[in-house]
Protein backbone atom coordinates (compact mmCIF):
# COMPACT_ATOMS: atom_id res chain seq x y z
CA UNK A 1 0.00 0.00 0.00
CA UNK A 2 1.63 3.36 -1.25
CA UNK A 3 1.90 5.89 1.59
CA UNK A 4 0.19 9.26 1.41
CA UNK A 5 2.64 12.33 0.29
CA UNK A 6 3.21 14.35 2.92
CA UNK A 7 2.48 18.18 2.63
CA UNK A 8 3.60 19.64 6.51
CA UNK A 9 6.43 17.86 8.33
CA UNK A 10 6.58 19.32 11.79
CA UNK A 11 9.55 18.03 13.52
CA UNK A 12 10.63 18.42 17.29
CA UNK A 13 9.60 22.22 17.11
CA UNK A 14 10.36 24.03 20.24
CA UNK A 15 8.52 27.70 21.02
CA UNK A 16 10.16 30.37 23.21
CA UNK A 17 7.19 33.89 23.84
CA UNK A 18 9.78 36.65 24.97
CA UNK A 19 12.91 34.83 25.07
CA UNK A 20 11.92 33.05 28.57
CA UNK A 21 8.73 31.41 28.30
CA UNK A 22 8.81 27.67 26.72
CA UNK A 23 5.51 26.72 25.17
CA UNK A 24 6.08 24.02 22.92
CA UNK A 25 8.15 21.15 23.71
CA UNK A 26 9.68 19.24 20.64
CA UNK A 27 6.29 18.69 19.16
CA UNK A 28 5.81 16.23 15.76
CA UNK A 29 3.36 16.42 13.80
CA UNK A 30 2.48 15.30 9.73
CA UNK A 31 -0.01 16.52 7.19
CA UNK A 32 -0.94 14.07 4.52
CA UNK A 33 -1.85 16.04 0.89
CA UNK A 34 -5.98 15.62 1.27
CA UNK A 35 -6.10 14.89 4.47
CA UNK A 36 -8.00 16.42 7.55
CA UNK A 37 -5.74 16.41 10.66
CA UNK A 38 -7.03 17.31 13.76
CA UNK A 39 -4.84 19.05 16.87
CA UNK A 40 -6.98 18.29 20.16
CA UNK A 41 -6.69 19.35 23.80
CA UNK A 42 -8.07 21.66 25.87
CA UNK A 43 -7.58 25.70 26.47
CA UNK A 44 -3.64 26.66 26.68
CA UNK A 45 -2.31 23.03 25.61
CA UNK A 46 -0.56 24.57 22.97
CA UNK A 47 -2.66 23.98 19.49
CA UNK A 48 -2.58 27.55 18.44
CA UNK A 49 1.16 28.57 19.18
CA UNK A 50 1.83 24.83 17.23
CA UNK A 51 -0.37 27.00 14.44
CA UNK A 52 0.78 29.88 14.40
CA UNK A 53 4.50 28.49 14.30
CA UNK A 54 3.58 27.05 11.22
CA UNK A 55 2.27 29.99 9.63
CA UNK A 56 5.40 32.28 10.96
CA UNK A 57 2.73 34.71 12.95
CA UNK A 58 4.81 34.02 15.90
CA UNK A 59 6.87 37.12 15.61
CA UNK A 60 3.56 39.90 16.57
CA UNK A 61 3.72 37.88 19.86
CA UNK A 62 7.45 37.72 20.54
CA UNK A 63 7.21 34.13 20.07
CA UNK A 64 10.07 31.81 18.03
CA UNK A 65 10.95 28.44 16.99
CA UNK A 66 14.19 27.73 18.80
CA UNK A 67 14.47 24.58 17.88
CA UNK A 68 13.41 21.74 15.44
CA UNK A 69 11.98 22.54 11.75
CA UNK A 70 9.00 22.90 9.53
CA UNK A 71 9.06 21.46 6.24
CA UNK A 72 6.25 22.40 3.73
CA UNK A 73 6.33 19.44 0.91
CA UNK A 74 10.18 18.71 1.87
CA UNK A 75 11.45 22.69 2.05
CA UNK A 76 12.37 24.49 5.12
CA UNK A 77 10.02 27.63 6.18
CA UNK A 78 10.90 28.44 9.43
CA UNK A 79 12.14 31.86 7.74
CA UNK A 80 9.19 32.32 4.65
CA UNK A 81 7.58 35.22 5.64
CA UNK A 82 3.57 34.70 5.84
CA UNK A 83 2.95 36.63 2.80
CA UNK A 84 5.41 34.25 1.18
CA UNK A 85 3.67 31.39 2.85
CA UNK A 86 0.01 32.72 1.16
CA UNK A 87 1.84 32.40 -2.30
CA UNK A 88 2.77 28.71 -1.45
CA UNK A 89 -0.36 27.52 -0.68
CA UNK A 90 -0.56 28.01 3.21
CA UNK A 91 -3.33 30.01 5.02
CA UNK A 92 -4.53 30.09 8.33
CA UNK A 93 -7.86 30.58 9.68
CA UNK A 94 -7.23 32.60 12.87
CA UNK A 95 -9.13 31.73 16.41
CA UNK A 96 -11.41 34.24 17.12
CA UNK A 97 -12.63 34.88 12.74
CA UNK A 98 -11.32 38.71 12.61
CA UNK A 99 -13.41 39.77 9.91
CA UNK A 100 -13.18 43.07 8.94
CA UNK A 101 -15.84 44.69 10.74
CA UNK A 102 -16.74 47.95 8.73
CA UNK A 103 -16.52 45.90 5.21
CA UNK A 104 -19.17 43.91 3.81
CA UNK A 105 -19.21 40.27 3.78
CA UNK A 106 -17.70 40.47 -0.42
CA UNK A 107 -15.48 42.90 0.17
CA UNK A 108 -14.03 40.75 3.41
CA UNK A 109 -13.47 37.83 0.75
CA UNK A 110 -12.01 40.06 -1.59
CA UNK A 111 -9.15 41.22 0.71
CA UNK A 112 -8.15 37.07 0.45
CA UNK A 113 -7.43 37.66 -3.18
CA UNK A 114 -4.81 40.36 -2.61
CA UNK A 115 -2.19 37.52 -4.03
CA UNK A 116 -4.10 36.74 -7.16
CA UNK A 117 -3.21 38.45 -10.37
CA UNK A 118 -5.81 36.60 -12.75
CA UNK A 119 -9.13 38.70 -12.22
CA UNK A 120 -10.69 35.76 -14.46
CA UNK A 121 -9.74 32.99 -11.43
CA UNK A 122 -10.49 35.38 -9.00
CA UNK A 123 -14.29 35.83 -10.14
CA UNK A 124 -14.36 31.89 -10.42
CA UNK A 125 -12.70 31.55 -7.26
CA UNK A 126 -15.69 33.94 -5.60
CA UNK A 127 -18.35 31.94 -6.98
CA UNK A 128 -16.87 28.89 -5.58
CA UNK A 129 -16.95 30.36 -2.27
CA UNK A 130 -20.65 31.38 -2.55
CA UNK A 131 -21.68 27.57 -4.20
CA UNK A 132 -20.21 26.40 -0.51
CA UNK A 133 -21.68 28.88 1.83
CA UNK A 134 -25.12 30.01 -0.09
CA UNK A 135 -25.71 32.45 3.50
CA UNK A 136 -22.66 34.51 2.27
CA UNK A 137 -24.17 35.02 -1.31
CA UNK A 138 -27.44 35.71 0.59
CA UNK A 139 -25.34 38.45 2.97
CA UNK A 140 -22.77 39.91 0.57
CA UNK A 141 -23.78 43.06 0.65
CA UNK A 142 -24.18 43.40 4.62
CA UNK A 143 -21.41 44.72 6.88
CA UNK A 144 -19.53 41.97 8.83
CA UNK A 145 -20.04 43.61 12.11
CA UNK A 146 -24.23 43.05 11.66
CA UNK A 147 -23.64 39.39 10.77
CA UNK A 148 -23.89 36.03 12.86
CA UNK A 149 -20.73 34.43 14.42
CA UNK A 150 -21.76 31.82 12.25
CA UNK A 151 -21.70 34.15 8.95
CA UNK A 152 -18.46 35.61 10.19
CA UNK A 153 -16.67 31.90 10.56
CA UNK A 154 -17.94 31.18 7.02
CA UNK A 155 -16.60 34.61 5.85
CA UNK A 156 -12.94 33.67 7.21
CA UNK A 157 -13.11 30.43 5.70
CA UNK A 158 -14.24 31.65 2.33
CA UNK A 159 -11.77 34.47 2.51
CA UNK A 160 -8.71 31.66 2.74
CA UNK A 161 -10.27 30.15 0.05
CA UNK A 162 -9.96 33.40 -2.08
CA UNK A 163 -6.00 32.45 -1.87
CA UNK A 164 -6.98 29.38 -3.62
CA UNK A 165 -4.46 27.44 -1.35
CA UNK A 166 -3.88 23.53 -0.73
CA UNK A 167 -3.39 23.72 2.90
CA UNK A 168 -6.26 25.33 5.82
CA UNK A 169 -4.72 26.14 8.95
CA UNK A 170 -8.30 26.46 10.38
CA UNK A 171 -7.95 27.31 14.20
CA UNK A 172 -10.95 26.36 17.09
CA UNK A 173 -13.75 26.50 13.78
CA UNK A 174 -16.31 26.09 16.82
CA UNK A 175 -15.79 28.51 19.11
CA UNK A 176 -18.97 30.71 20.09
CA UNK A 177 -21.41 28.83 17.65
CA UNK A 178 -24.51 26.83 18.19
CA UNK A 179 -24.05 23.53 17.70
CA UNK A 180 -25.96 23.20 14.35
CA UNK A 181 -23.72 25.78 13.17
CA UNK A 182 -21.10 24.10 13.93
CA UNK A 183 -21.95 20.95 12.02
CA UNK A 184 -22.62 22.79 9.29
CA UNK A 185 -18.90 23.97 9.44
CA UNK A 186 -17.64 21.40 8.96
CA UNK A 187 -19.83 19.84 6.90
CA UNK A 188 -18.55 22.44 4.44
CA UNK A 189 -14.73 21.98 5.43
CA UNK A 190 -15.36 17.98 4.82
CA UNK A 191 -16.85 18.87 1.76
CA UNK A 192 -13.80 21.11 0.58
CA UNK A 193 -11.55 17.99 1.46
CA UNK A 194 -13.80 15.80 -0.88
CA UNK A 195 -14.25 17.81 -3.56
CA UNK A 196 -12.10 20.66 -4.03
CA UNK A 197 -8.80 18.41 -2.13
CA UNK A 198 -8.19 21.16 0.33
CA UNK A 199 -5.85 19.79 3.50
CA UNK A 200 -6.79 20.86 6.61
CA UNK A 201 -5.06 21.06 10.08
CA UNK A 202 -7.80 22.12 12.38
CA UNK A 203 -7.03 23.10 15.95
CA UNK A 204 -9.89 22.54 18.31
CA UNK A 205 -11.37 21.74 21.54
CA UNK A 206 -14.55 20.11 20.65
CA UNK A 207 -12.97 16.65 20.32
CA UNK A 208 -15.86 14.57 19.36
CA UNK A 209 -16.83 17.02 16.35
CA UNK A 210 -13.08 16.92 15.18
CA UNK A 211 -12.82 13.00 14.94
CA UNK A 212 -16.00 12.72 13.53
CA UNK A 213 -14.39 14.55 10.46
CA UNK A 214 -11.03 14.00 10.37
CA UNK A 215 -8.79 11.26 9.29
CA UNK A 216 -5.98 11.60 11.59
CA UNK A 217 -5.42 13.48 15.35
CA UNK A 218 -2.85 14.15 17.98
CA UNK A 219 -3.43 15.33 21.36
CA UNK A 220 -1.68 18.03 22.97
CA UNK A 221 -1.67 18.97 26.34
CA UNK A 222 1.06 21.44 28.00
CA UNK A 223 2.68 22.23 24.96
CA UNK A 224 3.82 18.42 23.78
CA UNK A 225 1.69 15.44 22.25
CA UNK A 226 0.19 13.18 24.39
CA UNK A 227 -1.15 10.88 21.80
CA UNK A 228 -1.69 10.51 17.98
CA UNK A 229 -3.38 8.12 15.90
CA UNK A 230 -6.71 7.74 13.12
CA UNK A 231 -9.43 9.57 14.46
CA UNK A 232 -11.60 6.76 14.71
CA UNK A 233 -8.91 4.58 16.98
CA UNK A 234 -8.94 7.96 19.29
CA UNK A 235 -13.05 8.43 19.18
CA UNK A 236 -13.09 4.90 20.89
CA UNK A 237 -9.83 5.06 22.99
CA UNK A 238 -10.84 4.74 26.74
CA UNK A 239 -8.85 7.61 28.19
CA UNK A 240 -10.16 9.79 25.43
CA UNK A 241 -13.43 9.40 25.75
CA UNK A 242 -12.93 9.92 29.70
CA UNK A 243 -10.57 13.00 29.26
CA UNK A 244 -12.30 14.94 25.88
CA UNK A 245 -15.14 13.03 24.89
CA UNK A 246 -17.16 13.15 28.74
CA UNK A 247 -17.51 9.17 29.06
CA UNK A 248 -16.95 7.64 32.79
CA UNK A 249 -14.11 9.11 34.77
CA UNK A 250 -12.04 8.42 37.92
CA UNK A 251 -11.41 11.66 38.95
CA UNK A 252 -8.22 12.55 37.20
CA UNK A 253 -7.84 16.10 35.61
CA UNK A 254 -4.65 15.63 33.46
CA UNK A 255 -3.88 12.96 30.26
CA UNK A 256 -0.45 13.18 31.94
CA UNK A 257 -1.97 11.08 35.02
CA UNK A 258 -2.52 8.24 32.40
CA UNK A 259 0.42 5.71 32.30
CA UNK A 260 0.56 6.72 35.93
CA UNK A 261 -2.91 6.16 36.73
CA UNK A 262 -2.98 3.07 34.71
CA UNK A 263 -0.07 1.62 36.65
CA UNK A 264 -1.75 2.22 39.89
CA UNK A 265 -4.75 0.29 38.65
CA UNK A 266 -2.29 -3.05 38.13
CA UNK A 267 -1.10 -2.50 41.37
CA UNK A 268 -4.45 -2.42 42.53
CA UNK A 269 -5.73 -5.48 41.08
Amino acid sequence: MSQPNIVLNVNGIEVIYNHVILVLKGVSLQVPEGGIVALLGGNGAGKTTTLRAISNLLKAERGDVTKGSIELRGERIENLSPADLVKRGVVQVMEGRHCFAHLTIEENLMTGSYTRADKGEVAANLDKVYTYFPRLKTRRASQAAYTSGGEQQMCAIGRALMTNPNLVLLDEPSMGLAPQIVEEVFHIVKDLNTKEKVTFLLAEQNTNMALKYADYGYIMESGRIMMDGKAQDLANNSDVKEFYLGVGGDGRKSFRDVKSYKRRKRWLA
